[in-house]
């Protein structure tokens, strides 16, 4: 069957861990603070505060960057943490601050998708509001015109559970078996295979999943590799 739809995974999958853990990851940290005080009348920011207040009974400013810090710190994927740190990132890919990172074989494959007329989206913890600004102001130049759709844990649903993946591919428009996804988390493959997507791991050398066990999914370690399992 015929490939409408290839969803990417962007951390370890177009793009390497450290550029985000080290990268927006660092750039964000130190300014939680002023970012939730600054912006206290948006309300994302205020549905985040009331998410991470309710969750931990931090009150103050300083009691929920603790909070966040902590969740960064041990990588939850909490929705609330996403937000803000999406907006911040948003803020500093705008001002020229930050500039993401593709591995090599990612732009010309997102080319080649789009000349054979597949539909590429990404489905990422990180908020729509992040994914945006890093296709459009990557190392390799913007390519967001080769994105279609963006999805996250808002929009879509934890990235570990089937209805996501149902979700998305009604959102798409398209039948799940016509749907790729491409991830270097095991777990993300189960769902998305159990929701009758085609799934492919993504064992990029040096990353922090390169060798976990993907079980029954084909595994490449490039994009290149794509056309073996089309």
């Amino acid at each position: 069957m015929t490939t409408a739809w290839i969803v990417l995974d962007i951390e370890g999958t177009t793009s390497a861990t450290e550029a985000v853990h080290k990268g927006l990851y660092d750039y964000a940290r130190p300014r939680l603070g002023t970012w939730i005080e600054d912006h206290a009348a948006d309300p994302k920011v205020r549905a985040a505060l009331d998410d991470i207040r309710a969750e931990t009974g931090a009150a103050t400013t300083p009691e929920v960057v603790a909070v966040l810090h902590r969740w960064m710190d041990e990588d939850v994927k909490a929705t609330p943490l996403k937000t803000l740190q999406g907006q911040i990132w948003a803020a500093g890919f705008a001002a020229g601050e930050l500039t993401s990172h593709f591995f090599a074989d990612v732009p010309p494959a997102l080319k080649r998708w789009r000349a054979e007329g597949t539909g590429v989206a990404v489905f990422s913890s990180g908020s729509v509001a992040s994914q945006r600004p890093w296709f459009r102001h990557g190392d390799a130049g913007d390519l967001s015109a080769y994105v279609e759709a963006y999805f996250d844990t808002v929009n879509a649903g934890p990235k570990r559970e089937e209805s996501s993946y149902r979700r998305i591919a009604e959102a798409l428009g398209s039948e799940p078996a016509r749907v790729l996804f491409l991830s270097d988390v095991p777990a993300e493959l189960d769902a998305a295979e159990a929701a009758g997507w085609r799934t492919i791991g993504v064992a990029r050398p040096g990353e922090p999943n390169a060798r976990a066990d993907f079980g029954p999914h084909p595994v490449i370690d490039s994009f290149d590799r794509l056309k073996d399992h089309s």
